[in-house]
C-alpha cells in the first residue's frame, strides 16, 4: 500500500498550489524536470480561458472569440490532461452542450465544439450521474435536423461527410440523461415502428444511439425494463436480417456489458449464439446461394464481442459451452488451407474477444471503482471461467497464426489469452516456435512463429506463479534466433530484430552464474537462470558478429555496381533503422563488463576498415553511435582522439581541402566523427579544443559530401548541447547492476516500470554548455552571415556553391541551436531573418535557376517558421510509433501504465517536446507575415520544383498560423487578376496551385467565410479572361477542373446567423462566477454586452449583405461575353452552391436559372434543374398544421384505449385504411375526411400528440393571382406561361441523353412537384397538350418525361381543393390509361418509378382514381404476356409503398390472381412470383402484432396444395413437358399444376431474400414436391423448373428457425426420407447439413432433435442407392466436424459391428466362368460401416484425436474387399495423407510403433497408385 500514501502527500501539495482538486492529470508532468513551475503556468492558463471564454459567449462573440478560446482549452487539455475542479468540469461540458445545440449555428462550427465536448466527457468515471445532467431532446432534434435533413437532397445545405460520425460520437458520450428520459423517448419514437417502413431503422437507430444503460439498480424499472421485453421479443422473432437488426444488437451489447448480472440472458443464448454464427457468413455444403441481405446487414464484430463477453461467467456458464460449441464448429474455417471473403470477420472475432475479456477482468478485478454499477458478486468472472474461456479459445487461435490474413490478429489474440493463462498458451506456442528457427525451408513458419513470441514476450519472461519456468526459454530463444539476421531475406531479417529487441528489453544482460555459489536461498529455477545468464556475454559477440557480416554484404560497391545512384534504398533504411535500434537496446541493458568487450570489438571493427558513406558506413557509424550513447565516458575516449588525429593527419596539406572529391578515409572517419558526438554536452565540453579544430577545418571543404558531413557535426554539437533530453532507456533504474547479497537481475525480469520511481537522469543544459554554444556562434554563424550579406549586396562574388555551403552552415546552425536562440517576437527583427529577405531577392532576381539554393532558402524560412526543438511532423511519427509499441506490449489486464521503463520514459520526453511546440502558441506577427509572403514569391516563381517545395511549407504553415489565410489570399489573388499583364505563366500555375492547397491541409479557395468567399470565387472565374490563360494547355485545364471540384467537395454552408442563445449566455455567467482559479478578465459590463450585442446583429447583416454580393458578383461574370466557356460552367457550379434553407436566393439568380433551364449545354440544364427544384421548396408557403391529440379524432373517439400495447390492423386503425364503400367521392366528404399522409403513424402506437394540417380555410390562398405573387415568383409564373418556353424546355427534356440510360430522373420530378405545389394548377393548360403527345410515342426519353411530370403532379396536388383534384384525375386517368398500353420493355420501369413515387407518403384514400383505374386495366391478356407483366410491376410500385394500409385491394388483388397462377409466360410468372411476396410481406410474425386484416399465407397455401394434388399423389417423376403455347386441347389437371407449381416457386423465391419472417409451417407442406423436383448433380443444362427448385431448397435450408418448429421440419424431412424417389433422399441430406449448421445451437439446446436428426442420418448411411450413402457420409462426417454430434463409444460399435458383415458368397458355373454373387443387402450393411468409419476419420482433417490410429487400421483391413468399399477406403486414405502432411512429424507421436508399419506400407503401397 505504501505508493498510495505516497500518492495522497503528493495529491495534498498539489492542491495547495492549485487551490482545487483536478479531476485528472497528465501523470508524465510530474517527471518532467521542471515540474516545479507548472502548476503556476497551468492555472494561469485556466484563469485566462475561463475569463475569456466567458466573456466571449456573454458578448455573442461565436467567431472568432468563443472558438479561438475553446480551441485553447483543447490544448490546455492536451498539455495537462483535465487539470481543473469538478465544478469547472461540469461548467465547460454545460456551456459546451449550450454552444453545440445552438439551432442555427454553422456546422463547421457545431464539430469543433462536439468534437472537444467529446474529449471533455470521455473519461466517463470522472463525472457521475449525481455531477451532471444534460436533456436528450436537443441532441436529438440537431441529430434529426442533420440525418434526416429533409432539405439537403435539394442542395440546400451542404454538410461534411464527417458530420455523422462526430454526431453519434458525441451522443455516445453524452448520455447523461435524466432518469424520466427513458420512458419520454419510447413515447416519441414508438410510433415510428412500422417494421415496413424506413422509419423502423431510423427508430431503432435512435434507440441504439440515445437509450440509458448505465442506471443503477434500483431505477432499473425506469430504465432497460421498460424496453427491454419488447425489443428482445422482437429481435427474436425477426428472421430475416433487416438492416435495422444491426442496431438492435448493438443496443443489447451495450445494455449486457452496462448490467452485468442484473438481465437473465439464459433462455437467450441459443439464440443469441445461432444468430452470431449466421452472421459469420460461413460456406455450408456443396452449392449454396447466400441471400445478399445477409452480406450487407451482417452483425458488426465489435458488437458481438462486447456482448459475448459481457454474459460470460454467472451461475449457468452456459455462455462458455455456446461458445466452446461456436469455436470447436467453426474451428476448421481457420486452418490456413481455407481462405474466403469470410476469412477477415473471423479473425477479427478472433483477436477482438480476449481483448474484450481481459476488458471485463480488468473491470472486475484491478479498476478502481466508479460511480459506474460494479459486477455483483455471482456473476464475477471465477478462475474456472477464464480457464474454460482460454482452453476454447487455444486451438483456433493456434491454427491461425499461419493464416493467409498474416499473424497479426493471432499476435494480438495470444497476448491476451497469454495474460490470463500463460501456462496454457505459451508451451504449445514454443513447440511450434523452436521447430520453426530449425527448418530453412519455410521461412514464413519463422516469421508467424517469432511475431506470435513478441506478444507474448512479458508474460514469458516475468513467469510467476503459473507459469514459472517461463524466464528459462529466454536464452535458447535468443541464441536460436541469431541466424536470423540474415542479409538475404529481408523480412525475415527484421522480425529477428524486432523479436531480439523485444526479449531484451525486458531483460538486463548481467552475468549472474556467481550467486549459484554465493547465495542459498534460490530455487530451482532460478538457479537455472543464474548459470543460464553465463551466456549472455557469448549472445552479445555472436549479435555482432552477425551484424558485421550483415554489414559487410551490403556495402555498396557489392549491391550496386551497375547503378548510378548513392542513396540507401527503401529496404536498406529499413534495416539501418532495425539494426541501429536493436544494438541499441542490446547494449543499455548490457552490464559494464559486457560493454566493455562488445565496445572494444565494435572500436576494432570500424577503425582498422574504409567503408563509403551510404550504406555500410551509415550502419557501422549508427552502431559506435550506439556504443557512445550507453557509456559516453568509456567510448568517446576511444573514439574522439583516433577520429581527430587521422583527420587532421589527412587533411595535413591544403590541396586535400580544396579537392572536388575527398579521400575515403577521410570521408569514413569524418562520418564515424559526426555520429560519435551524439551523446551527453557535458562530456563533450572534456573534448572542446580538438571539436573546434575540426569544425574549422572541415566546414569549408571543397568536396560537397565532405561538407555537408562536417554540417552534420556542428548540429550534432550543437544540439546536444541545447536541448533537454534523457540519458538512458534501462529497464531498470540507476541501469543494470551486478549481482550482490541483497539485489539479484533475474528478479527483474520482464518487470514493468514504476511510474513513481522512474527515476529519470535528464540532461538539461549547463551554463557552460550553452556557452559554448553561442561561442560556436560566434565563431561559425557569423562570418557566413557576413560572407552572405556581402554577396546580396553584389561587393564579393561568391560562386553558386559556395552560396550552398553557407545557406547550409546557417540552415545546421539554426537547427542544432534552435531551442537556445529566442523565439521569433515581431519587431525588431534578428539579422539572420532580413538576410534571407534579402537573399532570396537576389537569387530570384540574379540567378534565379540557382534552385538549390533556393531548396536550401526554403528549408531556412520552413525551420524559422516551425522549428522549436523538434518539427511536427517529426513528432507526430514518433507519437504514432509510440503507440503503436504501446498497444503491442501492453498489459491491458492490469493496466494502470504498467510499460516498460523505456516506454514510459519515451512518453516523457514526448509530453515534454508537445509542450515545446503547443506551449507558444502560434501568435501571428509581423515577421511571420514577412517570412510567409517570401514563400509567396517562391511559390510563384520559374522553376517547377521550387514552387511545389515552397508551397508545401506555405501550407504548413497557413494550417500553423490559423489567421494568416486572410493574409495570404489575396496575394494570391493578384497574380489572376485579368488586368494585369506583367504575369508570367509560371506564376499564374503557382497561385492556382496556391488556392488548391494540398491533399490534408487547407484550402485557400474554400476557407469557410464570407469575407474570403466572395473574393476568391469571381477571382477564380475572371483568371479565365487572364492573358496567361490558355485553354490548349492541358495541365492548367486540369488544375481548373481540380479546383472546382475540391470547392465542390469541400464546401460547406456558411452560416448567416451568429446569434448565441440566453440560456447559454446563463452558464457563461456561471462559469465567471466560480473561483479556484479566479476568471482573468472579469466579466463584461451591461454597456459592453449591449454593444456585443449591436455588433452580433451588425455581423449577420453583414453576412447576408456579403452573400447577396457573392451571388451578384457570380452573376456579373456570367454575363461577361469575353468569358470562356469552361469558366461559365465553374460558375454555374458555385452559383448552385449558393442555396440555401435561411435566406431566399436573389431574384437575379432565380432569373438566370429559370432561363438555364433552356441554355445550349446540357450540363447547365441539369445544374438549373436541381436549382430550380431548390429555388422552389425556398419558396413554398408553409402549410399551417396544429397539433391533437390522436385520441380526440372523430375517428378514434369510439375505440378504446387499451389497444396501445397491441401494433398492426386494430380497431383504433382501421379508419385509415382503403375501403372502398368509404371513400371521399364530393367536396363535402373531401372535407371531412382526415387525411395522415404518412404511412407509418397508427400501425405501431399513436404519438402523444398528431400534427395534422389545419382545415383549408386556414391554409394560404390557393390560385394566387400574378399581383400578389413576389418577385421572384413572378419570374417562375411568366416562364412557364409562356407558350415557347414550355416548348422549348419540354422539348429538351424529352431529347435522348443515352440510349437505354435514360432513366426517371428525381430531381426533375422535384422541379415538377414544386411547380405544382407552388403554383396549383396554373400551368397545367399548357402542359396538357404536351402530354397528350409525349404519352402517344412510345420512345424511351419521352416516355420517361411524361412519367416525370406526372409524377410530379400527383405528388404536388397535395393540398389542391377537391374540385381541382378531381379535373385533374379525369385529366390524367386517359393518360395513364393510354400510356400502360404503350409500355415498351425500355419504359416498364420508369413507370414503375413514377407510380410509386406518386404514391409515397400519400393517404390512399387521396388517390383512390389511381387505385381503381390501375385494378381495373389488370392481367387482360391483350398485348400479351409482356404488357401483363408491365401492368403488374406499375400496379406492384403502387401497392407497395402503401404498405398495410390497403388490405381491400391486397384482396382484390390476389382474387383476381390466383385462376391466372398458372401462367404459360415465364417473365409473368416471375412477376406474379414477386407481386405475391409483396401482397403476404404484411403477414408477419411478430410480438404483440395483431393478425393482418391483408391476405394471410396460410390460408393461400392450402388452396395452391388443393389445387397442386394431381402432383402430390402421384409417384411418378414430375417432368416439364408443358410445350409453351396455350392450346385449348390437352390442359388436364396435371399440366395445370405444374404450370402453378412454376408460379409458387417463383413466390418462393423471391420471398426468402425480402419478408421479415419465413412461413415455416406453410413452406413445410410444399418441401415434399420440391424434394421430388430438384436434380442431384450441379448442372446448368436442367429446365428452369428443377433450376428454381433447387434453388428454393437452397434458400429455405438457410432460415432462421425458431425451436418450436424443428420438430416439425424434422418430422417432414423424416417422412420424405421414406420416399421411393432417390432423389428426394438425397436433397435431404444436403438440406439438412445446411439447416443444421444455421441454426445449430437452436439445434443443441433440443436434445430430442439432436437425436432424431442422428438416426436419420444413420439410417440413410444404410440407402441401397449408392449416391445416397455417400451424401450421408459427408453430412455424418460434417456434424461430427462441427460437433454436433460427437463420437462416442456405442457409434464406433456401430461402425465396426456393420463393418464386420459378412458376405456369403455363392458360385455358379455358367458357360464355364466363375462369377461371384453377394447378395445386396450385406453389402450394402457392410459398406455403410466402412463409411461410417471413414466419415470418423474425414471429420478431425487437421489433428489425430487418440480413437484415429485403431480406425484407421480397421479401415485398412477393407482395403481388398469388393467395390464399392475398396474405393471408398483408397479415398479416405489418400484424403487423410493430403490433410496430415504438413504436420505429420507431429502426428507420428500419436500411434504406436506398429500401427505406424501397418500404416507407412498402407500409404506408400502400389494400391496408392492404383
Amino acid at each position: 500500500m505504501e505508493p498510495q500514501l505516497g500518492d495522497c502527500d503528493m495529491k495534498k501539495e498539489g492542491t495547495e498550489l492549485l487551490g482545487f482538486v483536478p479531476q485528472k492529470e497528465i501523470v508524465y508532468n510530474e517527471l518532467l524536470p521542471y515540474k516545479d513551475k507548472l502548476d503556476e503556468e497551468s492555472n494561469e492558463i485556466l484563469a485566462e480561458i475561463k475569463g475569456n471564454l466567458g466573456r466571449a459567449v456573454q458578448l455573442r462573440e461565436i467567431w472568432p472569440g468563443v472558438l479561438f478560446w475553446t480551441r485553447k482549452l483543447s490544448t490546455y487539455m492536451r498539455l495537462y490532461g483535465r487539470k481543473f475542479s469538478k465544478e469547472d468540469h461540469v461548467l465547460f461540458v454545460k456551456l459546451l452542450y449550450e454552444l453545440v445545440t445552438i439551432p442555427k449555428l454553422e456546422i463547421s462550427m457545431m464539430q469543433s465544439f462536439a468534437r472537444l465536448l467529446i474529449t471533455l466527457l470521455k473519461k466517463k468515471e470522472l463525472l457521475s450521474r449525481e455531477d451532471l445532467e444534460l436533456p436528450w431532446r436537443p441532441l436529438y432534434e440537431l441529430l434529426d435536423r442533420i440525418l434526416y435533413s429533409k432539405t439537403e437532397h435539394l442542395g440546400l445545405n451542404w454538410f461534411p461527410s464527417s458530420v455523422e460520425a462526430v454526431l453519434k460520437a458525441l451522443i455516445k458520450n453524452c448520455r447523461y440523461f435524466p432518469e424520466s428520459a427513458t420512458q419520454e423517448m419510447l413515447d416519441e419514437w414508438r410510433p415510428l415502428m412500422c417494421p415496413f417502413n424506413l422509419t423502423m431503422q431510423k427508430a431503432m437507430g435512435y434507440f441504439e444511439l440515445f437509450l440509458p444503460t448505465t442506471l443503477p439498480p434500483e431505477l432499473h424499472d425506469k430504465g432497460f425494463k421498460l424496453w427491454f421485453d419488447e425489443l428482445i421479443s422482437l429481435w427474436v422473432s425477426v428472421q430475416n436480417l433487416p438492416s435495422w437488426e444491426v442496431s438492435l444488437v448493438s443496443l443489447f451489447a451495450r445494455l449486457a456489458n452496462d448490467n452485468i448480472g442484473y438481465i437473465d440472458w439464459d433462455p437467450y443464448i441459443p439464440k443469441i449464439f445461432t444468430r452470431i454464427l449466421r452472421s459469420l457468413n460461413l460456406p455450408v455444403g456443396s452449392s449454396q446461394m447466400l441471400v445478399s441481405r445477409y452480406l450487407t446487414n451482417a452483425y458488426d464484430i465489435s458488437h458481438v464481442v462486447i456482448w459475448i463477453s459481457a454474459l460470460l461467467g454467472g451461475p449457468s456458464k452456459q455462455t462458455q459451452t455456446q461458445l466452446s460449441g461456436l469455436f470447436n464448429s467453426i474451428t476448421s474455417f481457420f486452418h490456413p488451407s481455407n481462405h474466403g471473403r469470410w476469412l477477415m470477420k473471423l479473425m477479427k472475432l478472433l483477436q477482438r474477444l480476449p481483448a474484450s475479456v481481459v476488458k471485463r477482468l480488468h473491470r472486475e478485478r484491478y479498476r478502481t471503482p466508479t460511480w459506474l454499477t460494479p459486477v455483483p458478486e455471482s456473476h464475477l468472472l471465477s478462475e474456472q471461467d477464464i480457464t474454460d474461456f482460454v482452453e476454447s479459445m487455444k486451438q483456433p487461435v493456434l491454427l491461425a497464426m499461419f493464416s493467409k490474413t498474416g499473424s497479426l490478429d493471432a499476435a494480438q489474440a495470444l497476448q491476451n489469452l497469454a495474460l490470463l493463462r500463460p501456462e496454457l498458451v505459451i508451451p504449445p506456442l514454443l513447440e511450434k516456435t523452436y521447430p520453426a528457427m530449425e527448418t530453412l525451408t519455410e521461412p514464413h513458419q519463422l516469421t508467424a512463429t517469432l511475431s506470435c513470441m513478441i506478444s507474448v514476450a512479458q508474460s514469458l519472461l516475468a513467469g510467476g506463479q503459473r507459469f514459472p519456468e517461463g524466464p528459462t526459454h529466454m536464452l535458447p530463444l535468443l541464441m536460436r534466433a541469431l541466424p536470423g539476421v540474415d542479409p538475404n531475406d529481408f523480412s525475415k531479417c527484421m522480425i529477428t530484430f524486432q523479436f531480439l529487441a523485444t526479449f531484451v528489453t525486458f531483460v538486463p544482460l548481467v552475468d549472474c552464474s556467481a550467486a549459484v555459489q554465493t547465495r542459498n536461498d534460490l530455487t530451482q529455477v532460478e538457479k537455472q537462470l543464474c548459470s543460464a545468464s553465463a551466456e549472455f556475454e557469448y549472445f552479445v559477440l555472436q549479435f555482432i558478429d552477425r551484424c558485421f557480416a550483415l554489414i559487410e554484404m551490403s556495402t555498396l560497391e557489392q549491391t550496386r555496381e551497375e547503378m548510378e545512384t548513392e542513396k540507401m534504398t527503401n529496404l536498406e533504411s529499413l534495416v539501418e533503422l532495425g539494426l541501429s535500434s536493436t544494438f541499441c537496446t542490446i547494449l543499455i541493458q548490457c552490464s559494464m563488463e559486457i560493454f566493455q568487450v562488445a565496445l572494444e570489438k565494435v572500436f576494432n571493427f570500424a577503425t582498422t576498415n574504409i567503408f563509403e558513406t551510404h550504406v555500410a558506413g551509415r550502419m557501422v557509424a549508427d552502431m559506435c553511435r550506439a556504443a557512445t550513447k550507453c557509456h559516453p565516458a568509456e567510448a568517446l575516449k576511444l573514439f574522439l582522439p583516433h577520429c581527430c588525429n587521422v583527420i587532421l593527419q589527412i587533411s595535413d596539406n591544403e590541396e586535400v581541402l580544396n579537392e572536388e572529391e575527398l579521400d575515403k578515409e577521410l570521408m569514413w572517419n569524418l562520418q564515424l566523427f559526426s555520429e560519435v558526438t551524439r551523446v551527453g554536452g557535458d562530456q563533450l565540453l572534456v573534448y572542446r579544443s580538438q571539436l573546434v579544430q575540426i569544425l574549422q577545418l572541415t566546414l569549408h571543404l571543397k568536396c560537397k559530401q565532405g561538407y555537408n558531413l562536417a554540417c552534420k557535426l556542428l548540429y550534432h554539437i550543437l544540439r546536444s548541447m541545447s536541448i533537454i533530453y534523457p540519458r538512458e532507456y534501462c529497464s531498470v533504474p540507476g541501469g543494470v547492476q551486478q549481482h550482490s547479497d541483497t539485489y539479484l537481475p533475474i528478479k527483474d525480469w520482464g518487470q514493468p516500470g514504476d511510474l513513481f520511481n522512474l527515476d529519470i537522469q535528464w540532461h538539461v543544459p549547463s551554463t557552460e554548455e550553452k556557452e559554448f554554444v553561442f561561442y560556436l556562434l560566434d565563431l561559425l554563424l557569423k562570418p557566413e552571415l557576413q560572407r552572405l550579406q556581402e554577396y546580396t549586396q553584389g561587393e564579393q562574388d561568391i560562386s553558386r556553391d559556395e552560396v550552398l555551403q553557407s545557406l547550409s552552415i546557417v540552415q545546421n546552425c539554426l537547427l542544432g541551436a534552435g531551442s537556445l536562440l529566442p523565439p521569433l517576437q515581431g519587431e525588431p527583427v534578428p539579422e539572420i531573418l532580413t538576410l534571407m529577405f534579402i537573399c532570396t531577392d537576389h537569387i530570384l532576381e540574379h540567378s534565379e535557376d540557382d534552385i538549390k539554393s533556393l531548396f536550401s532558402i526554403i528549408k531556412i524560412i520552413n525551420d524559422l517558421l516551425h522549428f522549436k526543438g523538434s518539427h511536427k511532423h517529426e513528432f507526430d511519427s514518433r507519437w504514432r510509433s509510440f503507440s503503436l509499441v504501446k498497444n503491442s506490449m501492453e498489459n491491458k489486464l492490469h493496466g494502470s501504465k504498467q510499460h516498460i521503463r523505456a516506454l514510459l520514459i519515451d512518453r516523457v520526453v514526448l509530453q515534454h517536446e508537445l509542450r515545446n511546440l503547443t506551449k507558444e502558441g502560434c501568435c501571428y506577427r509581423s515577421v511571420h507575415q514577412d517570412l510567409i509572403n517570401d514563400l509567396l514569391r517562391l511559390s510563384t516563381s520559374h522553376y517547377s520544383q521550387v514552387r511545389s517545395k515552397a508551397q508545401n511549407v506555405l501550407f504548413t504553415a497557413l494550417g500553423t498560423y490559423s489567421l494568416c489565410c486572410r493574409d495570404v489570399y489575396p496575394a494570391v489573388l493578384e497574380y489572376l487578376d485579368p488586368d494585369r499583364t506583367d504575369v508570367t505563366q509560371q506564376q499564374f500555375k503557382g497561385a492556382l496551385y496556391c488556392l488548391l492547397g494540398n491533399r490534408s491541409g487547407i484550402c485557400l479557395a474554400n476557407l469557410q467565410y464570407w469575407d474570403c468567399i466572395t473574393l476568391t470565387w469571381p477571382a477564380i472565374i475572371r483568371s479565365g479572361m487572364s492573358p496567361c490563360m490558355s485553354l490548349e494547355k492541358p495541365s492548367v485545364v486540369r488544375l481548373f477542373d481540380d479546383l472546382a471540384d475540391k470547392i465542390h467537395r469541400q464546401y460547406e454552408t456558411i452560416g448567416v446567423d451568429f446569434s448565441v442563445s440566453s440560456s447559454c449566455v446563463d452558464v457563461a455567467l456561471k462559469m465567471m462566477k466560480s473561483s479556484n482559479p479566479e476568471p482573468t478578465p472579469c466579466a463584461a459590463s451591461e454597456q459592453e454586452e449591449l454593444e456585443g450585442r449591436k455588433r452580433q446583429e451588425q455581423k449577420n447583416k453583414d453576412s447576408v449583405q456579403k452573400y447577396e454580393k457573392l451571388v451578384a458578383d457570380l452573376l456579373d461574370c456570367l454575363h461577361d461575353r469575353n468569358l470562356p466557356w469552361k469558366f461559365k460552367q465553374i460558375a454555374v457550379g458555385f452559383l448552385s452552391l449558393m442555396l440555401r434553407d435561411d435566406h431566399p436566393l436573389p431574384s437575379s439568380a432565380v432569373f438566370f436559372f429559370i432561363e438555364s433551364l433552356n441554355h445550349d449545354s446540357l450540363l447547365v440544364r441539369n445544374v438549373a434543374i436541381s436549382a430550380v427544384s431548390g429555388i422552389l421548396k425556398q419558396l413554398k408557403r408553409p402549410h399551417k398544421k396544429v397539433a391533437v391529440n390522436p385520441y380526440d379524432l372523430p375517428e378514434l373517439k369510439t375505440s378504446l384505449q387499451s389497444y396501445s400495447l397491441l401494433t398492426g390492423d386494430r380497431p383504433d386503425n382501421q379508419w385509415l385504411q382503403y375501403d372502398s364503400s368509404r371513400l371521399p367521392r364530393s367536396q363535402q366528404d373531401w372535407d371531412e375526411c382526415c387525411f395522415i399522409e404518412k404511412t407509418h403513424w397508427g400501425y405501431s402506437t399513436w404519438p402523444r400528440t398528431l400534427m395534422l394540417y389545419a382545415p383549408p380555410d386556414e391554409q394560404p390562398k390557393q390560385g394566387k393571382t400574378r399581383q400578389e405573387m413576389n418577385e421572384s415568383e413572378q419570374i417562375i409564373y411568366d416562364h412557364f406561361s409562356d407558350q415557347q418556353f414550355i416548348d422549348q424546355f419540354i422539348h429538351y427534356l424529352s431529347l435522348e441523353d443515352r440510349k437505354g440510360r435514360d432513366l426517371f430522373s428525381p430531381r426533375r420530378f422535384c422541379l415538377f412537384k414544386g411547380l405544382f405545389r407552388n403554383f396549383d394548377d396554373a400551368f397545367l393548360p399548357l402542359l396538357k397538350p404536351h402530354m397528350e403527345r409525349l404519352v402517344a410515342d412510345s420512345h424511351e426519353s419521352t416516355q420517361c418525361c411524361v412519367a416525370e411530370i406526372i409524377s410530379g403532379l400527383i405528388r404536388g396536388s397535395k393540398h389542391w381543393s377537391y374540385s381541382k383534384v378531381e379535373k385533374l384525375w379525369a385529366l390524367l386517368c386517359p393518360l395513364l390509361r393510354k400510356a400502360l398500353s404503350n409500355i415498351t420493355i425500355e419504359t416498364y420501369a420508369d413507370w414503375g418509378t413514377c407510380i410509386a413515387t406518386a404514391c409515397e407518403s400519400r393517404d390512399p384514400r387521396k388517390l383512390h382514381w389511381l387505385f381503381e383505374m390501375l385494378m381495373e386495366s389488370l392481367v387482360t391478356g391483350e398485348g400479351g404476356s409482356f404488357m401483363d407483366a408491365c401492368r403488374l410491376y406499375v400496379l406492384q410500385g403502387g401497392l407497395a409503398q402503401q404498405e398495410w394500409r390497403v388490405p381491400e385491394l391486397l384482396h382484390r388483388l390476389l382474387q383476381y390472381l390466383e385462376p391466372k397462377l398458372t401462367q404459360v409466360y415465364k417473365n409473368v410468372r416471375e412477376r406474379m412470383g414477386s407481386v405475391l411476396t409483396y401482397i403476404f410481406m404484411i403477414d408477419v410474425n411478430l410480438p404483440h402484432t395483431q393478425p393482418t386484416m391483408s391476405p394471410r399465407i396460410a390460408e393461400f397455401t392450402e388452396r395452391v396444395l388443393a389445387r397442386l394434388k394431381p402432383l402430390t399423389e402421384g409417384e411418378e417423376e414430375i417432368q416439364n413437358h408443358v410445350l409453351e403455347e396455350n392450346t385449348v386441347g390437352d390442359q388436364d389437371e396435371r399440366t395445370q399444376a405444374i404450370k402453378l407449381l412454376k408460379t409458387v416457386l417463383k413466390w418462393l423465391m423471391t420471398s426468402a431474400g425480402r419478408s421479415f419472417s419465413s412461413a415455416v409451417p406453410e413452406q413445410l407442406r410444399l418441401l415434399p414436391l420440391l424434394f421430388k423436383i430438384a436434380p442431384v448433380e450441379n448442372d446448368d443444362s436442367y429446365d428452369e423448373m428443377k433450376r428454381d427448385a433447387k434453388t428454393c431448397l437452397s434458400l429455405m435450408s438457410q432460415g432462421l428457425l425458431y425451436s418450436e418448429q424443428i420438430p416439425q421440419v424434422l418430422s417432414a424431412l423424416e417422412e420424405i426420407s421414406r420416399i421411393s424417389s432417390w432423389h428426394a433422399r438425397y436433397n435431404v441430406l444436403t438440406y439438412l447439413q445446411v439447416m443444421v449448421f444455421y441454426n445449430l445451437f437452436t439445434f443443441l439446446s433440443d436434445a430430442k432433435a439432436v437425436s432424431d436428426v442422428r438416426a436419420l442420418v444413420l439410417r440413410l448411411l444404410e440407402d441401397e442407392q449408392l449416391e445416397v450413402r455417400e451424401m450421408a457420409a459427408t453430412t455424418l462426417s460434417g456434424f461430427l466436424q462441427c460437433n454436433f454430434l460427437s463420437i462416442d463409444e456405442p457409434l464406433q460399435a456401430h461402425f465396426e459391428a456393420l463393418s464386420k458383415t459378412r458376405l456369403a458368397k455363392r458360385k455358379r458355373r455358367e458357360l464355364g466362368s466363375v462369377v461371384d454373387m453377394i447378395s445386396s443387402a450385406d453389402l450394402v450393411r457392410r459398406h455403410a460401416g466402412v463409411l461410417g468409419l471413414s466419415a470418423c476419420i474425414l471429420s478431425s482433417p487437421y489433428d489425430v484425436p487418440t480413437w484415429m490410429p485403431q480406425i484407421l487400421i480397421d479401415l485398412s483391413a477393407h482395403l481388398n474387399d469388393t467395390q464399392p468399399i475398396e474405393m471408398t477406403v483408397k479415398k479416405t486414405l489418400s484424403d487423410f495423407r493430403r490433410t496430415h502432411h504438413d504436420n505429420w512429424q507431429e502426428h507420428k507421436q500419436k500411434f504406436t510403433d506398429d500401427q505406424l508399419l501397418v500404416l507407412t506400407d498402407l500409404l506408400v503401397s502400389p494400391c496408392y497408385y492404383a
